[in-house]
């Protein structure tokens, strides 16, 4: 009888810093764990442009074999089957600063944010990559490969600590930091 995997919910929001990393963690992470963990990916709307821009629609094909984009706050029925237990976890990585202001807020109007929720609710844990984790300076990679520098404001901030407040939410600094997360809770 073949032994049946645990799934993992894993979110891409419309946040192009740390992308190109998260992708290369996770591909390895689903490698290291294939025989028995499935990572579905679930991509929003404005993630879906950004994998685009940064050119890596393929790779997630390639690497992920169920893979769904946003339509709406409830299509595809993510936050029903979090909710349900069919995931061990959910991961949001890398999260946007609007998609972790929302779960701060308990604004569920997005997919990802609805599904979080409602996980949350359900008491799934939930992992999240905040590209806009410290307050002031920092640079990120444009598509291009130049850097782009912007300043992270105290209220996004706030909204992260917020999220670190919260029952079985936990914050990821670095898309490195994913391994651990597998580790965790997939034990060898």
């Amino acid at each position: 009888m073949e032994k049946r995997k645990k799934k993992v919910a894993w979110g891409i929001t419309g946040a192009g810093d740390k992308i190109l990393e998260t992708l290369e963690v996770m591909k390895n992470i689903k490698t290291a764990y294939e025989d028995d963990v499935d990572i579905e990916v679930y991509i929003s709307k404005s993630g879906d442009q950004v994998v685009k821009y940064y050119g890596i629609s393929n790779q997630i094909e390639e690497n992920f074999d169920r893979i769904w984009v946003e339509i709406n706050a409830n299509a595809p029925f993510l936050a029903g089957n979090i909710q349900l237990g069919k995931y061990k976890f959910m991961l949001i990585a890398p999260a946007t600063s609007n998609t972790v202001a929302k779960l701060s807020m308990r604004m569920g109007d997005t997919l990802l944010a609805n599904a979080a929720i409602m996980g949350q609710k359900a008491d799934v844990p939930l992992y999240i990559l905040p590209s806009d984790y410290e307050e002031g300076v920092t640079i990120t990679k444009l598509p291009n490969g130049k850097d782009l520098k912007i300043t992270i404001r105290k209220e996004d901030v706030e909204h992260v600590q917020k999220l670190a407040k919260m029952h079985n939410t936990f914050i990821i600094k670095n898309p490195e930091d994913i391994k651990e997360v597998f580790s965790q809770q997939f034990p060898i």
